[in-house]
């Protein structure tokens, strides 16, 4: 059973449906991504499934629960967790009030898990009393990841988690991504460094028209010169 399933996923923003019959799945300790073109339907994808876009038809599982269309609120203590692409931290509050922040829905003590991201990203333990919003993009996104694993997720979501960082950063962010998979976490990724991100996907989607086009390990997905000249530049 996987850890997340959609079958044949419709929806979007009102009348209009983005997804066109959508097929997914991660399985547990996997790291998934998903490329395709501008418009396709990837982030789309992500918000249905932490029920940010109504879902008109199909289904969406995860554990073997049905959790189409449940609010957010209903989805993390389940074992969700998602980090969208912009506006994903508060920059007022300091490193450490951001990551408190993410630890809202949780009555236990959560300070083991705040000191694990501390390990895990040591510069913001450096800066845990800075505030976020004087912070670098690279920085805030680490932050931002932070945040959402305080929730102690199964299956982190992450909508484009290196847009418009530098090399350096993009790499940083990626080494932490593996890092989270390898303590247990798994990852659904959507992702504008492809060929980075396919590199060390257990497997990737590509999606066309909010459909699915094509499916494959990670590195093969890479190496298909039919996706290579459409979607990584050749």
């Amino acid at each position: 059973m996987a850890l997340l399933e959609l079958q044949g996923v419709r929806g979007g923003y009102g009348e209009a449906d983005i997804l066109n019959g959508v097929d997914l799945r991660v399985e547990e300790g996997e790291i998934v991504v998903v490329i395709g073109p501008n418009g396709a339907g990837k982030s789309t994808a992500m918000k249905a499934v932490f029920g940010l876009v109504r879902v008109r038809e199909g289904r969406i599982r995860f554990d073997g629960r049905e959790i189409t269309n449940l609010p957010p609120e209903r989805l993390v203590p389940l074992g969700l967790s998602y980090v969208p692409q912009e506006r994903n931290v508060f920059p007022s509050l300091t490193v450490q009030e951001n990551l408190e922040m993410g630890a809202y829905v949780r009555r236990d003590d959560f300070r083991p898990e705040l000191e694990e991201v501390f390990a895990l990203f040591p510069a913001l333990a450096e800066r845990r009393d800075q505030r976020v919003g004087t912070m670098s993009g690279g920085e805030r996104q680490m932050v931002a990841i932070g945040r959402a694993l305080m929730t102690k997720p199964r299956l982190l979501l992450l909508d484009e988690p290196t847009a418009g960082l530098s090399p350096k950063f993009t790499a940083l962010i990626f080494e932490r991504i593996r890092a989270i998979n390898a303590r247990g976490v798994s990852v659904l990724m959507v992702e504008q460094n492809a060929r980075e991100a396919l590199s060390f996907a257990d497997r990737a989607y590509v999606l066309v028209g909010g459909a699915n086009r094509f499916e494959d390990h990670g590195p093969a997905v890479l190496a298909h010169p039919e996706i290579a000249e459409l979607f990584l530049g050749g």
